[in-house]
């Protein structure tokens, strides 16, 4: 358990690294993080498990996602007591391995449809070379990850959903869990 955790942490803060800001319209500069508006983090955290909702929809087949819950972190080098960032790493495992087929090119067709831009599609660098989509939402301000591992005992999707950069309400803090 503790390897996982271990595991799940270094690809979340290698993914919030390499999704924001990637192609969001209002980013400045490729080192700049773009703009979510202004929420608390509990507001932000339901907006983004809104995200991962509808992804899950997106999905398309039966199956169950993992019960993790969503996470705050710094936003770049902008103030840590007034910007922060949202992140949402799940798992979704299908009813029978076999549903996966094909579900990482339908998912590269039908996410534009729904305001998403693929902006990377292939395998990843790993030893099984898994079939990886990161795909930009402007409209929500929302980026994410998906990989589909296929070889092992149980064939998965994991999805790292992250948001852009907030700012706190004036008078608010940033809520850290």
């Amino acid at each position: 358990m503790k390897t996982r955790l271990g595991a799940l942490a270094l690809f979340g803060s290698i993914t919030l690294t390499t999704l924001t800001g990637c192609s969001m319209d209002d980013a400045k500069d490729s080192n700049s993080l773009p703009s979510a508006g202004t929420s608390t983090s509990r507001e932000a955290v339901e907006t983004t498990k809104k995200v991962s909702s509808e992804l899950y929809d997106l999905i398309g087949i039966k199956g169950e996602a993992s019960n993790s819950g969503a996470g705050v972190t710094e936003c770049g080098s902008k103030d840590p007591d007034k910007y922060f960032q949202i992140f949402h790493p799940w798992s979704f495992t299908p009813a029978s391995a076999d549903q996966l087929d094909g579900v990482m090119g339908r998912l590269k067709e039908e996410l534009p449809k729904h305001g998403w831009k693929v902006v990377e599609y292939g395998p990843n660098t790993s030893k099984n070379k898994s079939m990886q989509l990161t795909a930009d939402n402007d409209k929500k301000r929302h980026s994410v990850k998906i990989t589909h591992f296929a070889k092992g005992k149980t064939p998965s999707l994991n999805l790292m959903v992250v948001s852009g950069c907030y700012q706190v309400p004036d008078g608010e803090k940033v809520d850290r869990f």
